[in-house]
């Protein structure tokens, strides 16, 4: 994962990105990641997965 924290308390899953954070432009140069889980990922400790891209436009 790129720039992705997730922590899970009880039922309530709670996602940190740093909006200020870049890596590079997108595989078609359109925008720049931000962040990214570079697919499904599985919620820690849980059965439940999460695909989590950030992005913006260039």
């Amino acid at each position: 994962m790129k720039n992705v924290e997730m922590s899970v308390e009880g039922t309530v899953l709670t996602i940190k990105v740093d909006l200020s954070k870049e890596f590079g432009p997108s595989s078609t140069g359109k925008t720049t990641i931000v962040a990214s889980t570079e697919g499904n990922v599985t919620i820690p400790d849980r059965q439940e997965k999460i695909g989590l891209n950030v992005y913006r436009k260039k």
